[in-house]
């Protein structure tokens, strides 16, 4: 009896193993002619379908326009891939990959999944991609260029001596195109001819490696780091200015010591900072002046403004130069006027408008005094002259005298010698006509209570502003 049920598990066993065995054969031959199980390619499930079926869904899912190439220089062009034919399919890259599967052992699969990224075979048209290579620009030009001719040379630009080296960043025409071809194999969308390795330095001759020498002297003069603060705006000495410092040679080329070091040029400074005064000084200067009155009205003359301290600054600016300083630099004044730079009268000042004969303060922007006021006798030739005056000192109870009179005032503010603004208690009338037959001897008449409130507002050096 045990014999016997012995003998019925055994057959039981070997159908089962026969059974197992020839479903695993099976199997092996199913998954010889289709992907194995847990087979992932490009996001797409694949077990157990043909190449042919995964081909159509990888293609659906994929797509290319074309490629843009870069140069070094940000120029790009762009190759659409219906110019060059583009097509493409992944039929030969999927017999590859099935063919590395082992469908005898596919068990395996049922314990780990297959993800698999497979590019595409792609195929163009190889005579239509190089033409439009022959027309890219920049492809071009470097096919053009002969070696022999690159030079290292230093030339001369409105920023300064700079240095112009032909043989640096020399772009290879044979490793862009294969560069380019190998990136529309791989149906890449763009591609750095620079981060691939396209360009290259040519060998410098001697005199060349001589020129870079000499370029290391010339930035290094160039890199002047003073700014001139000029009011409100700032002027840098920088290479465009330091450039024509430079001493040179009567053929154009540069001086050099005796100890191979490049000169200053004699009164380079001094050349710099004339130009700087004619620039900046505004003693004297023609100024344009936005009149109450609503007019811009040309105002030439007067003795307010900045009048630059030449020799002080030619001393300064020399040394700081050669000590190679780097700060920004407020200039010293023979003159200096409330404000620096080219707008020096600012916001707060006195208008005399002796066409009008109305005269006003300003602080700040703001109209604080108007008053009209009685100017020189211009019927006597004792007009008020025009010009941009200040006020250069403030006194009280003061006898003005002249030829063939004397008069007591209770408020003087002197603005250009002898002429002031001045309270006139021998007037009872201001304004209109007055100045052209019975005015001043040249001084401003002001009425004795405004006299009073402006002469407690306004401080010695206030500038006035006069004109017709």
């Amino acid at each position: 009896m045990k014999k016997r049920t012995l003998k019925h598990l055994w057959i039981i066993f070997g159908m089962i193993l026969v059974s197992l065995m020839g479903t695993y054969i099976g199997l092996a031959i199913y998954y010889h002619h289709a992907f194995a199980y847990g087979t992932w390619i490009n996001g797409v499930y694949c077990t157990g379908k043909s190449i042919g079926d995964v081909n159509d869904e990888l293609a659906r899912g994929f797509s290319y326009d074309g490629i843009t190439i870069h140069d070094k220089d940000g120029n790009q062009y762009r190759i659409t891939a219906e110019e060059i034919g583009y097509r493409y399919d992944f039929v030969k890259a999927l017999e590859l990959y099935r063919k590395q599967q082992n469908a005898w052992i596919w068990i395996d699969s049922l314990f780990h999944e297959e993800n698999t990224k497979l590019s595409p075979v792609v195929f163009y048209d190889d005579q239509a991609l190089d033409e439009i290579l022959h027309k890219i620009s920049f492809l071009e030009t470097a096919g053009r260029q002969d070696p022999e001719k690159l030079q290292v040379l230093i030339v001369k630009t409105k920023q300064g001596y700079e240095l112009v080296n032909e043989r640096t960043g020399i772009l290879s025409v044979m490793e862009a195109k294969e560069a380019i071809v190998e990136a529309i194999e791989g149906s890449r969308t763009e591609i750095f001819l620079e981060e691939e390795g396209c360009y290259h330095d040519l060998e410098l001759t001697e005199q060349m490696e001589d020129t870079l020498k000499l370029w290391e002297k010339v930035e290094l003069f160039q890199q002047c780091g003073i700014v001139y603060q000029m009011g409100e705006e700032q002027v840098p000495v920088d290479a465009s200015v330091v450039c024509e410092w430079i001493e040179l040679k009567e053929d154009g080329s540069f001086a050099l010591d005796e100890k191979g070091e490049l000169k200053l040029r004699e009164n380079a400074v001094e050349e710099f900072v004339d130009a700087l005064a004619q620039e900046y000084d505004t003693v004297g200067a023609s100024r344009q002046f936005k009149a109450t009155r609503g007019e811009i009205v040309t105002v030439e003359g007067g003795i307010y403004g900045n009048k630059l301290d030449r020799k002080a600054e030619v001393e300064y600016l020399r040394d700081a130069f050669l000590a190679g300083k780097k700060e920004v630099h407020e200039p010293a004044y023979t003159q200096k006027a409330w404000r620096q730079g080219k707008d020096d009268i600012g916001s707060t000042y006195v208008e005399v408008d002796m066409g009008e004969q109305m005269m006003y303060y300003y602080v700040d922007g703001v109209q604080k005094l108007s008053t009209p006021v009685v100017t020189g006798n211009t019927s006597r030739r004792m007009g008020t002259p025009s010009g941009v005056n200040y006020v250069y000192l403030k006194q009280k109870n003061r006898v003005l005298r002249g030829p063939g009179y004397a008069s007591p005032v209770d408020f003087w503010m002197p603005v250009k010698g002898g002429i002031g603004i001045h309270d006139a208690s021998w007037r009872s009338k201001y304004g209109g006509t007055i100045y052209q037959t019975n005015g001043s001897h040249g001084c401003i008449n002001t009425p004795r209570d405004v006299m009073v409130e402006l002469y407690d507002s306004v401080e010695v050096g206030t500038p006035v502003v006069m004109f017709y």
